[in-house]
């Protein structure tokens, strides 16, 4: 069976209790709590300029993906540090790829890039990005990091870029670019993500329409799913580790039992998920910290002792 790995979304979207979860306190301590627990990273969203309808309609705030994560690098030593996801076309491919590499030097390699072309037309508006010229963004974006990560001076001309000659210092840990982990249900998604490290398909939970994005809303359908991004791996011939990485509401629910979650853990890995992101409720930092724990003993030890 899959080796499942979890990842804990940090709770810095709770503004409403911003002392409690938006601080650097609480960023140290949730990064700690989930590293004993037994969580493999932390991970955060990316929303520079989220518009207020989306917020009033279930939509949530996000701190910069780049700078929360690194308090998060400096709370525990060896947990990894995912974006899930980040939104590369928001940025300049450049500007995008030093904050990547930053990270990615300063925490020793830990970084996991989960991206994607992104959804909310107006935040694309607010940053005076076109919305219709997302993926072509972001796969340049993706192409200017694997060239930088290099060390190569880097010679780029493009629509929106012109580059005489870059070069990025120090090389990064690996010698290359961190992980890819390209996010999103579509086809052109798959596709995406088959040329990179992983796929990050997330539970449509009936809003494919509003994310736009092909819906997803069973095992099955994501076993099915898997079987056509393996599909495409095949073709193309690729080897080496290749991560689905997904967002489960079930084992997130403290309200389901310690059997249910493990039940569908065990379920997932058997579809093909090598990572699931977990988002666990609190009403305060205490209640958020006696939940990773008990995550940690009812869940990832359990899987821990399969």
């Amino acid at each position: 069976m899959t080796v499942m790995n979890f990842s804990l979304e940090l709770p810095t979207q709770l503004v409403e209790v911003a002392e409690e979860f938006v601080v650097a306190s609480a960023i140290n301590d949730v990064t700690r709590a989930a590293a004993e627990a037994g969580f493999s990273a932390v991970n955060v969203s990316d929303h520079p300029a989220p518009d207020t309808k989306w917020l009033d309609r279930g939509g949530h705030h996000a701190l910069d993906p780049f700078v929360a994560l690194a308090f998060a690098a400096a709370a525990d030593p060896e947990i990894r540090l995912q974006t899930n996801i980040y939104v590369a076309a928001y940025r300049s491919p450049f500007l995008g790829a030093k904050s990547i590499h930053s990270l990615d030097v300063l925490s020793g390699g830990r970084l996991i890039l989960g991206v994607a072309a992104g959804y909310l037309k107006p935040e694309f508006a607010a940053l005076d990005v076109d919305f219709d010229k997302r993926g072509a963004l972001l796969d340049e974006a993706l192409e200017v990091l694997e060239a930088v990560s290099t060390g190569d001076d880097v010679v780029w001309r493009s629509e929106r870029v012109s580059a005489r000659g870059v070069r990025f210092r120090p090389v990064a840990p690996s010698g290359r670019r961190p992980p890819v982990w390209v996010g999103g249900n579509s086809k052109e998604a798959m596709r995406r993500a088959a040329r990179y490290d992983g796929w990050a398909p997330f539970h449509t939970g009936g809003y494919s329409r509003a994310s736009r994005t092909a819906a997803i809303e069973t095992v099955e359908e994501l076993a099915t799913a898997i079987q056509y991004v393996r599909g495409l791996l095949a073709e193309t011939g690729r080897s080496g580790p290749f991560d689905i990485c997904w967002s489960e509401a079930l084992i997130s629910d403290a309200a389901a039992s310690a059997d249910e979650r493990t039940a569908r853990v065990s379920q997932l890995a058997a579809a093909g998920v090598t990572w699931a992101t977990v988002s666990l409720p609190a009403v305060d930092r205490a209640d958020l910290l006696a939940h990773i724990a008990a995550f940690g003993r009812d869940v990832i030890g359990v899987r821990g002792s399969d």
